[in-house]
């Protein structure tokens, strides 16, 4: 739906916006000069477009231009890209280009100038303050998707004809078996590392044997998939934002929605459903792999025999321990792979941002997986697990 603002009521500049879906659409003209801000600071203030993430502006249609009329466009612009958004530029008067770079420029040289003039801490209460608002719109960004996600997946079940079984057997060769050579290389050398640190330290009271419980406890309940969690979100989640960026930079998430499919329908949930199965696989795999490198070294540095190892073993965990681990496998799978699609389809149409996409899914999904480590180990600690 079009909503034109001041081009009917013979206003010296005018303004015409179009929302289509999340592509806003802005064209602009006429007059735009000192002489009519007055007038024209109310077309570009208090402006609100829910659920835009992309902005195309036309700027030809404007006759006349000053410093004063290229601040106001300027400033309408720069509020979108504090959302996120870079508005895209498809077509203004090449005279007028120099006009809008005057005032990019003057902008950044005085915020530098004021900063350098300001309160240091000052300065770093506003930096929190902006941080938090950042963290804030992140967090309220990633909660909307997780529900459209959730919403998706409750509209397709009850439709078996939209079911991608190939799409997720796919995923699952890629993100499962794919990674069972690395994340077994790892455990074992995890293994390794905490049994001869275990042991060093355990020597001293002359309690060697005890290492097994140390190792059996620490890797079933936390290292296994503590550990496989950080390899996958490095692996396969970095691999989720890169080939969706890479469409979207293409264009074909694009090309999806215009035949009528949905985006998170094909994209998303293929990949969500499938490292919610690897996942835990990988963490059984993991778990059993770090115990067989705590025992090679148990066996030969320790003077452990295996069967002194596997009867110490039994002793030491329970199934309760395996399933403390195990549990936690699919809650960090959906973070993973939600947190991966959800920045590659956020992603903008340069090759630039693709790579800053997926470092930044690295580090969230990394960060969010200790994060909820961490209440998972109070929470089953208040509860006596």
């Amino acid at each position: 739906m079009a909503e034109i603002t001041a081009h009917e009521q013979d206003a010296p500049g005018w303004i015409e916006v179009e929302q289509e879906g999340d592509l806003l659409r802005v064209v602009a003209g006429g007059r735009w000069t000192i002489d009519d801000a007055m007038t024209l600071d109310p077309l570009t203030r208090d402006r609100d477009f829910p659920g835009v993430r992309r902005v195309q502006a036309d700027l030809s249609q404007i006759e006349e231009l000053d410093t004063a009329g290229a601040w106001i466009l300027w400033r309408w612009g720069q509020e979108f890209r504090n959302r996120g958004i870079d508005p895209e530029m498809l077509a203004e008067n090449p005279a007028h280009t120099p006009l809008f770079d005057l005032v990019e420029n003057s902008q950044c040289t005085a915020e530098d100038t004021v900063r350098e003039h300001e309160n240091p801490l000052l300065l770093l209460l506003i930096d929190m303050g902006k941080t938090t608002v950042w963290a804030w719109r992140e967090m309220e960004r990633s909660l909307n998707f997780v529900g459209l996600t959730i919403v998706t997946l409750l509209r397709t079940l009850p439709a078996p004809w939209t079911w991608r079984p190939k799409a997720v057997i796919a995923q699952i060769e890629q993100t499962g078996i794919r990674a069972l050579p690395i994340v077994g290389l790892l455990s074992f050398l995890v293994g390794v590392v905490m049994a001869y640190q275990g042991a060093e330290q355990l020597a001293r009271f002359g309690a060697e044997i005890f290492t097994v419980n140390f190792l059996g406890v620490a890797i079933l309940r936390e290292i296994g998939v503590l550990m496989t969690a950080i390899m996958v979100a490095g692996r396969s989640g970095s691999a989720f934002t890169a080939s969706i960026g890479t469409m979207t930079v293409n264009e074909e998430v694009d090309a999806i929605e215009v035949l009528g499919l949905d985006q998170i329908e094909v994209l998303v949930l293929p990949r969500v459903l499938a490292l919610m199965v690897t996942l835990p696989l990988l963490t059984f795999w993991s778990d059993v792999v770090g115990l067989l490198g705590g025992a090679v070294m148990a066996v030969y540095a320790l003077d452990i025999s295996p069967q002194q190892f596997v009867e110490q073993l039994k002793e030491a965990v329970t199934v309760e321990h395996f399933l403390v681990g195990m549990v936690k496998a699919p809650i960090f799978a959906i973070i993973i792979a939600m947190v991966g699609c959800e920045e590659g389809l956020r992603t903008k149409r340069n090759a630039e941002s693709v790579g800053t996409q997926t470092t930044k899914s690295v580090v969230k999904s990394i960060f969010l997986v200790i994060v909820f480590d961490a209440g998972f180990s109070i929470m089953f600690s208040l509860i006596g697990i």
